[in-house]
């Protein structure tokens, strides 16, 4: 069975605001999008300590902070004025372009 893939107009490195669960409010960079299990990694947030063994004599292993991903419903878009949007496409001339629905203006 095929898996479905989830639609969406983020992008890497955009900006977005999370919108829902323990680190609601918080802003970050996209590093990575996920499009078949619909999960986003968002640079400084949800933090997960991880224990991690140790690959060789000169790296030390023990416990470590990375970024786990969360789901894409959970971020919305940041644009340049800085308040959160929802992005829609528009075609200017010839070029489908980006817009924040808030603002009007192309991203």
């Amino acid at each position: 069975m095929k898996a479905k893939s989830v639609k969406t107009k983020l992008k890497k490195d955009d900006s977005v605001m999370v919108i829902a669960g323990k680190d609601r409010g918080k802003r970050g960079r996209v590093l990575k999008i996920d499009r078949i299990k619909g999960r986003v990694l968002v640079e400084g947030v949800n933090i997960v300590r991880k224990a991690q063994r140790k690959k060789s004599q000169n790296e030390s292993g023990g416990i470590i902070e990375i970024e786990a991903a969360i789901d894409i419903s959970n971020v919305q878009f940041v644009g340049k004025d800085g308040k959160s949007s929802r992005l829609g496409y528009r075609f200017e001339g010839e070029k489908k372009v980006r817009f924040s629905k808030h603002s009007g203006e192309a991203v």
